[in-house]
Formats: structure tokens, sequence, C-alpha cells
């Protein structure tokens, strides 16, 4: 099976873009964009739309560059705007592709107007793209299709998703900072150890007499480094590279990464924050858009960016599904502080359920951007300690036996 199936696929017609230039049944000058295997193929599907083509060529699209998370935010925020503003959705998507300079992006487009065009929903057209769409973006379209509110779903799926953006995009920063520093100071180290500590042992050399304990010591780890560089480096890379593969191939490996990193001394805490703010934020989206509650609890684990969440949400949904609260399935699974579980009963309550997850999702969203401003302010005087005791202490180690000899001298 495995194998027709690779055939199936291999023997697959590529798509190309053509643009086009014709003549609707009305004898209106019409224009567009669409995808077909060939020339002749498009020319028969443009007919068939009753479209009488005086001019087809196929369309160079630029090579390279991929879709971010960052493009599709973008693209949702452009397509809800249009679609509120009243601009038909196959023109929404020809704008979009045609102001986007990411040529990765102008094809995905191109391919889900031509799915769109062909009779498919949007909810389904997006749904052969789960890379990009997953099961969140796609259950929303296909509500507001269903329900006619398409303009207002897409609105809030364009803030879901700027929030979100912005919660990882603050985690990130918080994070990248302290490792860039430490990258750099391992770096000024081993050139420091690789050329400037060989020199001074050359003129210490023709000192004579016994060199400082400190020193000695510098020249040892500087002699390890000349003679090991390669290894050294090599075995860095060589690490960090294979438990980069490992962690994204082994779950296991992910699960106790995840749970590791919420018990971290300063970063633990900021983690746990940042999950509980994306898991009540898209929550409160799919519970606001008419998601029954055990549906939408399907998307949230994942949202969340931690396994240990994501396994809670499972629990979470088996208890609901059995008739259980979300108060006491979120109590039960004990990775939400009392406060959530407090706001998210209040929520039931009252029947504002969704309002409560978006107060919720509201507050730490803020304590995550206090938390990073806090965190770095933190780190700067720390790193510059580390950084002083680090390069001071190897240039105070190699100036002893000038010091040492100076003191003689005189």
């Amino acid at each position: 099976m495995a194998t027709a199936g690779k055939a199936q696929r291999k023997d697959t017609p590529k798509d190309f873009s053509f643009l086009w230039e014709g003549k609707n049944k009305s004898g209106k000058p019409v224009r567009g964009e669409m995808l077909a295997p060939s020339m002749a193929l498009a020319q028969a599907a443009l007919r068939r739309q009753g479209v009488l083509v005086t001019k087809i060529k196929k369309k160079k699209l630029g090579s390279g560059g991929k879709v971010t998370e960052k493009d599709i935010t973008l693209f949702t925020r452009q397509l809800a705007t249009m679609v509120k503003s009243g601009v038909p959705l196959l023109q929404s998507f020809d704008i979009v592709g045609k102001g986007t300079n990411n040529p990765a992006l102008a094809r995905l487009l191109l391919a889900i107007k031509t799915d769109v065009e062909t009779g498919s929903s949007l909810a389904t057209a997006f749904r052969k793209y789960p890379l990009h769409f997953d099961t969140l973006f796609c259950n929303l379209v296909a509500a507001g299709e269903q329900a006619g509110i398409l303009d207002t779903l897409l609105d809030r799926l364009a803030s879901y998703k700027e929030k979100i953006q912005a919660i990882k995009s603050k985690l990130k920063s918080a994070m990248f900072y302290p490792i860039s520093i430490l990258v750099v100071a391992f770096v000024i180290t081993a050139v420091i150890m690789i050329f400037v500590v060989p020199a001074f042992k050359n003129v210490f050399t023709s000192f004579g007499g016994d060199l400082p304990g400190p020193t000695l010591v510098v020249i040892a780890i500087s002699d390890g480094f000349v003679a090991n560089w390669h290894i050294i480096f090599g075995g860095l890379f060589a690490a960090i590279y294979g438990i980069a593969q490992f962690y994204k191939r082994s779950r296991p490996m992910q699960i106790a990464v995840d749970k590791y990193a919420l018990k971290l001394p300063v970063f633990g805490d900021l983690i746990r924050k940042s999950a509980i703010a994306r898991w009540t934020r898209t929550l409160s989206t799919m519970f606001a858009a008419g998601v029954p509650l055990v549906e939408a609890l399907e998307s949230v684990g994942g949202a969340a960016g931690n396994h240990v969440y994501a396994q809670a949400t499972r629990q979470i949904q088996g208890e609901v599904s059995t008739g259980s609260s979300l108060t006491v399935a979120m109590q039960n699974a004990d990775v939400f502080p009392p406060m959530v579980t407090q706001m998210v009963a209040i929520g039931e309550e009252s029947g504002q359920l969704d309002g409560m997850l978006g107060k919720v999702a509201d507050f730490f969203e803020a304590e995550v951007e206090d938390a990073v401003d806090a965190l770095s302010s933190l780190m700067e005087p720390i790193i510059m300690v580390i950084l002083g005791i680090l390069i001071g202490g190897l240039v105070v180690a190699m100036y002893l036996p000038i010091f040492k000899l100076g003191s003689v001298v005189g």
C-alpha cells in the first residue's frame, strides 16, 4: 500500500501558474491567475467557466523561501480585513498573493484560491495544508462558513494568532539574549586561548623562572585548545546537532524536556505562564466561535506548546466528555493555579466561559510581558559579572608574570 501511495504521488502532475486574459459571457474583459498542470488544461478549465481566453502565459514564480507562522498571521489579518470590507474572497486572495514578497506564500495562496474556484469550501482548501493551517484554524473557518459569519470569525482568528505570535516572540526574546551572550563569550574565550595566550607563552619562556599558578592553568588550557580545537568545535557542533535531531524524533525526550523546563529556577515560571496564556486564549477563541467544548479541547492541548499541558488537556477532555465540569477536570489535572480554576468556575456558573477565559489569557499575557522585562533587567548585570570574571580572570592570569617581573626589576 505504501509503495502504491508513493507511486501515485510521483505520477501526480505538477501544477503551474498561468496568467490569463479574456472575456466573460457578457463580453466584459476579465483577467486572472490559476493553477493547472498544462496550458491546454488551463484553457479548458477557463472555457468551462464561460471565459473566452484571448491571452494566456505561464507565470514565473521565484524559488526558495518558506511560509512562516508570521506570514500566516499577517495573511489572516489581511484576509479578515478585506472580507469584512466586502471584498470578494477570490479577489482577496489575488490582492494578498500579489502583495507578498515571499514566493512560497504566493504559491500557497494561489493553490488555495484555485481549490476554492473549483468548488471547494475555504475550510476544505485550508485543510490540504496542515503544516500551515492547523485544526483550530480550519475548524473556525468551517464554523464561519456554515453560520454565515466568516468575516467575524476570520477577524477573531486573526486577533488570536496575533496574540499567540506576540507570546511566542516574548518567550523567544527572553531565551535568545542569554544564549547569544554565552555563545559570544565562548567564541571570545576560544580566540584568546588559541591565538593570544600562545603569544604570551612565547614571551614568558624568554623570562625564565617559575610562572604563577593561575598563569600555568591558563597556559595548560590554551595548549589543550590549540592541540584539539578541531575536536572541541567539531564535537560541540556534532553534539548540538545530534541532540536537536534526537529531540525532533523522540517524543519521550520532548516530554522529558518540557517537564524539566517547567521546573527551571527562573525560566520555568515564564514558560508555565506562557503555556497557560496560550491554552486559555485558544479555548476562549474556540468556545466563543460556538465550537462544542469537547471538540474545542482537541485543538487546545497542542496550542499550549508544552507536552505537560497537552497530556493534561487529553485528561480534561476525557473527564468533560463523561459529564464532569471543566472546573473539576482542570483541578484534577493539577497544572493550573487556583486563580485560573476559580475564574473558569465563575465563567461556567455565569454562562460567560469564553469571556472569563479571555480575561485569564489577558492576565497571563501581561504577566509574561512583565516577566520578560524583569528577566532582561536581571540577566544584564548577571551576564556582565560572568563575562567580567571570565575575560578579566584570563587577562589578570596572563599579566601576573609581567607584574612579578616588574617587581623584581624594581
